[in-house]
């Protein structure tokens, strides 16, 4: 795959200022050098030095016809993204000119890169491990600035940091007991293995405490605002967006669909989904808006269940709090600037051991405490970020929840006085978990499925 030369765009589809063609492997260079011309009519390339931008013209090398006036550069490898030569067209960003300039690259020899494919050479070429290389997709799909700090830190290499030497203190471990089977106890020094056992799976704990943490920060938190209609939920999402995002009338069942928005709290991207009124209705409309709502709040990751202070309960009330008896939710006594009907220890035998927090939704009384309740049901018996690397992809977290797993049952079996094989067996096993979080033991399977989820181009 590395012999081949790739071509892609790698700028968004659609209208721009700018759009890129990007060239990757031996033939960028003489492939550029077949279109690019430093002047209209000039039948002979430039020659071109390495990472210098040029201007000039995309001509059809069969007809000479000029396609676009571009910069180029040319980066010679490995001083490049991917280690190879590397040629990037910065044409003018609409779809006609990207696409005739990809078909000319694809014509002389080039082929289109598959989704992922410049990062997974990077990868390959040793200039980035895995953990960094699916960082470049989180750098790319960060929502708040404290994701996007993160997934810088893990591109610098600070969690890969981390974890190879979580892997060399197993791997010294590893040779000494394999030694041991191997030759006489006399010929081998003596060396301490519960010690480093203990310290390795320590350090694995520490790692792990701060998972979920990281988790929400890069994929976010779906929140789903749910009560029977007319209890503010839509003043309550405006309210938070800071913004008229939703319809709010006195009427009840004004809100017929789920309507969702993004919203940056304290850095965690939050999806607050609002939803209609659950009731029973005869009207079509209003019906499928209520089921909606029932699956929006069985998917949430956190519900506020909206209660109107100023009116008693109804049954309605008791049958949303029917559908939250294992959900993470915050019960949200709301319209607190209008004569109370509903005291808090009444509200809260509804959703019992939930938080109750007190909102004027269209004053903006109760807001801050709303939004502290969020945060700490988010980070409830999570650990808060720290100053340590921290771990914020689910496929790492399994891969240490593994390589836990084997390092416990060979400290087990080490202790136990068991044949030193059962120890190395668990330790090989933790070595191969934690190497594929930075790629020493991937599988082409796991190669796959990971860069898939990048796009063309990148």
């Amino acid at each position: 795959m590395l012999d081949d030369t790739v071509a892609a765009i790698s700028t968004p589809i659609g209208e721009g200022g700018i759009g890129i063609v990007r060239l990757s492997g031996p033939r960028a260079l003489a492939i550029a050098g077949e279109l690019f011309r430093r002047r209209r009519g000039l039948t002979m390339a430039p020659a071109l030095r390495s990472h210098r931008l040029y201007h000039g013209w995309i001509c059809d090398p069969q007809s000479g016809e000029p396609l676009d006036e571009v910069l180029l550069a040319y980066m010679r490898g490995p001083g490049t993204y991917t280690r190879e030569d590397v040629v990037e067209i910065d044409c003018h960003g609409g779809p006609l000119p990207l696409r005739r300039v990809l078909e000319l690259c694809l014509r002389l020899g080039a082929r289109l890169a598959e989704p992922g494919e410049l990062t997974l050479r990077a990868f390959l070429n040793g200039r980035l491990d895995l953990a960094q290389a699916e960082s470049v997709l989180d750098v790319v799909r960060a929502r708040t600035e404290t994701g996007l700090r993160l997934a810088v830190e893990q591109l610098g290499g600070r969690l890969s940091s981390a974890i190879r030497d979580l892997r060399r203190q197993v791997l010294e471990v590893l040779a000494y007991l394999t030694a041991t089977i191997d030759f006489v106890e006399d010929e081998i020094p003596p060396q301490d293995v519960a010690g480093p056992l203990e310290m390795t799976l320590a350090r694995v704990d520490e790692l792990l405490a701060s998972a979920d943490a990281g988790i929400v920060y890069r994929q976010g938190l779906q929140v789903a605002i749910v009560g029977r209609p007319n209890v503010g939920k839509s003043s309550l999402l405006n309210a938070l967006l800071r913004q008229e995002r939703a319809i709010v009338t006195p009427i009840p069942g004004t809100t017929r669909d789920t309507l969702a928005e993004t919203l940056n709290l304290r850095g965690i991207p939050v999806v607050l989904v609002d939803t209609a009124g659950i009731r029973e209705s005869d009207q079509l409309v209003e019906r499928l808006g209520v089921e909606r709502s029932r699956r929006a709040t069985a998917a949430a990751d956190l519900v506020l269940f909206v209660l109107a202070g100023d009116e008693p309960l109804t049954g309605y009330d008791r049958e949303v709090a029917a559908l939250l008896a294992d959900k993470p939710a915050v019960l949200v006594l709301n319209k607190a600037d209008l004569p109370t009907a509903i005291s808090a220890a009444e509200a809260a035998a509804l959703v019992p051991g939930r938080p109750l927090v007190r909102t004027a939704a269209t004053g903006g009384e109760g807001l801050a405490e709303l939004e502290e309740a969020i945060v700490q049901a988010v980070f409830a018996g999570r650990a808060a970020p720290s100053a340590e690397p921290l771990v914020s992809n689910p496929r790492h977290k399994q891969a240490l929840w593994r390589a836990r797993e084997h390092l416990a049952a060979a400290r087990e079996a080490y202790a136990a006085g068991l044949p030193v094989d059962c120890a190395t067996i668990d330790l090989s096993a933790a070595v191969n978990a934690l190497g594929e979080i930075t790629g020493e033991s991937a599988t082409e399977d796991l190669l796959d499925t990971i860069f898939n989820q990048f796009c063309i181009g990148k």
